[in-house]
């Protein structure tokens, strides 16, 4: 396996980087940039999004023709990463969950009409987006076959009952990507739908507090009440939801993999900085073995996490689904970003505890990384599944040719 990159994407990477460190890093330490719920007020975000148009890094992730730049799930790894750095940097560029999978699936899965209302004014920034799949108990969380909102059709249209909650966006989204029952069929009873925020028949229930910072938007609990989708707004085909999530959740996940992979790398340097400023009992905290024990045990799992992270890149981009290679991404990048907002802060003390460096926002929204789009242990299943299913064959390496 090649491990260089090209000359394009290293350009983009040592672009977002002075971006990162010149543009978005001294407004992430000024907390009147913040909004209530903990990350970047609006009118300081919209003037670093047009630099960062002006400047070619907007939207990677998508192709040319769609109004990105055409990188590649490998070229994504390696900016994503550079990216989040600074715990505002991916809704900078427009590579922030849940705008950031939903372009990418839509751009994928929709056709030319859906693309021009759905897709469009998503790339330009004009609007936010919401993907709508889990319900609360007994409905649809990991396993998509509980899901319980239904859409009946009805003539040329199709009539949504049901509830959401913990739909990342949705207090601040305009399109939303709606998962529903369209029948009892095992594997194609699952329909996508896209509707607008304007729509009658649904509603926001509330927005869940939580325990961390929040994405803007929040996490909101939806109603549907007889909300009306037009036929032509099924994504993908009816009966096709499944796959539909398939598509979008596996790229997603690595994607969070990718963007965690920089806040971690970001608890170190932190760390490091500290570390060598801060003397106790007649020497330099960085000198203590203690102190190099953990930081470099850090390094050592950051870099596990970029390795089991690019081999999941790489595979998504010969045409696989890259499964057991983005579940064992998630799992360690998910534990991997906990433990080092946990060793950062263990080694600044009550410094790390403050809102003086951005390590207690870290920790916060840390927590979240092992229960989104899957928590460990079902990953660690769907692993031992395959592992029954391949034996010695699921540590095989593919043959060139």
């Amino acid at each position: 396996m090649d491990f260089t990159i090209s000359p394009q994407v290293e350009d983009y990477r040592a672009r977002i980087a002075r971006f990162v460190e010149d543009e978005i890093l001294p407004l992430e330490a000024d907390r009147a940039a913040y909004d209530a719920h903990g990350n970047i007020r609006h009118d300081h975000l919209e003037p670093l999004r047009d630099k960062a148009r002006a400047e070619g890094l907007w939207c990677l992730q998508l192709r040319p023709e769609t109004g990105g730049q055409g990188l590649d799930k490998v070229g994504m790894a390696v900016c994503y990463e550079e990216m989040n750095r600074s715990i505002f940097g991916p809704v900078v560029f427009n590579s922030a969950a849940p705008d950031d999978g939903n372009m990418m699936v839509l751009e994928k899965a929709g056709t030319p009409e859906q693309k021009a209302r759905w897709l469009a004014p998503l790339v330009e920034g004009r609007v936010r987006s919401a993907f709508a799949m889990t319900e609360p108990h007994p409905g649809g969380g990991s396993d998509p076959s509980m899901m319980l909102t239904t859409a009946t059709r009805d003539g040329d249209r199709y009539v949504i009952q049901g509830r959401k909650w913990f739909i990342t966006g949705a207090g601040e989204a305009q399109h939303f990507i709606l998962m529903a029952r369209t029948s009892d069929d095992p594997r194609k009873g699952l329909t996508a739908f896209l509707f607008d925020r304007d729509q009658p028949g649904w509603r926001i229930e509330r927005r869940i507090p939580i325990m961390g910072p929040e994405e803007h938007g929040g996490h909101c609990e939806l109603v549907f009440d007889g909300l009306e989708i037009p036929a032509e707004n099924v994504l993908l085909g009816e009966g096709e939801g499944l796959k539909l999530t398939q598509m979008r959740l596996g790229p997603a996940r690595l994607t969070h993999c990718m963007r965690w992979l920089g806040l971690s790398k970001r608890c170190v340097e932190i760390a490091r900085t500290y570390a060598h400023e801060r003397f106790a009992f007649g020497e330099r905290l960085a000198k203590k073995e203690s102190i190099r024990l953990m930081l470099g045990d850090l390094a050592m799992q950051i870099e596990i996490g970029r390795l089991l992270v690019m081999k999941a890149a790489w595979a998504l981009d010969q045409g696989s689904y890259a499964r057991k290679e983005i579940s064992m991404a998630k799992v360690h990048v998910a534990n991997l970003l906990h433990k080092a907002a946990d060793t950062a802060i263990q080694i600044n003390g009550a410094r790390g505890y403050s809102t003086d460096t951005p390590l207690e926002w870290i920790y916060r929204y840390a927590r979240q990384a092992r229960l989104v789009d899957g928590a460990d242990e079902v990953h660690k299943m769907v692993l031992e599944r395959t592992l029954a299913t391949e034996e010695r064959a699921f540590w095989t390496w593919g043959v060139d040719g």
